[in-house]
């Protein structure tokens, strides 16, 4: 069997934390990592309970900080494949395996769970109305920039191969929220495949969530990071975020067919 990490980017998680455990299918519990961001609850003592490895950072290091722990310990650890699960439980851990099928199969570098791939999922799901409007303009607008239809955008359960965390620049990605898409975008620039699952949405009381505040500072940035793409793209500046101009092409696309109901 590959060696695969399931790494789970913490902050406040210890309500939702045995909950996510639980759902972990027992294949994928060999290499757990829990990278704890200076929680203020319980939640390094319940991982501890739970028998998964921790590192903890002495202060807070932001969410993008916080991936860049994961995949680093990752790699560090000869992980082959590397899959991210939120330990707030927003993400169901049971579509861990389709998630990592094609990455598996050997048909794609990044794959994705899509909340939107589905008609009405999202709103069903509990998605709220401007979350669910801001999603999809924006999935829109970076479709279009970068030349691919996915249904999704800001997802944020993925899983990578190592080669590819091996390939693109993440330590030189943003410590904050904007570091999720700069990994897409420089994967797409270094030609990575990609594939779609459709997984369910699934936002309760106990999910964390941006507050106002960071939402606007990320789509701020997000606006920022998608003009300096496109400078690149047309060789006026040069960004080590992403390949050179001259490298770039079509990256492959994958959608999996949506699971039937449970």
């Amino acid at each position: 069997m590959p060696r695969i990490f399931i790494v789970m980017p913490a902050y406040n998680a210890g309500e939702n934390l045995r909950r996510t455990y639980a759902d972990i299918p027992p294949d994928l519990r060999h290499d757990l990592l829990l990278v704890d961001d200076c929680s203020r609850d319980d939640t390094v003592a319940i991982a501890g309970e739970l028998g998964i490895p921790v590192i903890r950072h002495e202060r807070n290091l932001g969410y993008g900080g916080n991936q860049k722990t994961c995949y680093r310990t990752a790699l560090s650890c000869s992980a082959e494949f590397v899959a991210m699960l939120h330990p707030d439980f927003q993400y169901d851990p049971k579509a861990l395996p389709r998630l990592l099928e094609p990455l598996l199969a050997g048909d794609a570098d990044f794959a994705f769970g899509s909340r939107m791939a589905e008609t009405g999922s999202a709103s069903r799901g509990g998605m709220p109305a401007h979350k669910l409007y801001i999603n999809r303009l924006f999935c829109e607008l970076q479709n279009r920039q970068l030349g691919v239809r996915f249904s999704e955008h800001f997802s944020g359960f993925r899983a990578f191969t190592a080669e590819l965390l091996r390939t693109v620049p993440f330590e030189r990605f943003s410590n904050d929220f904007l570091f999720d898409p700069q990994m897409v975008y420089s994967s797409l620039s270094h030609g990575s495949r990609f594939a779609e699952i459709p997984i369910p949405t699934r936002y309760e009381e106990t999910s964390s969530t941006m507050g106002l505040r960071k939402g606007a500072k990320f789509l701020l940035e997000m606006v920022r990071h998608m003009a300096t793409y496109a400078l690149h793209r047309r060789g006026w500046v040069s960004s080590p975020l992403y390949a050179p101009r001259a490298g770039w092409r079509q990256p492959g696309v994958e959608t999996k067919t949506p699971p039937a109901a449970s």
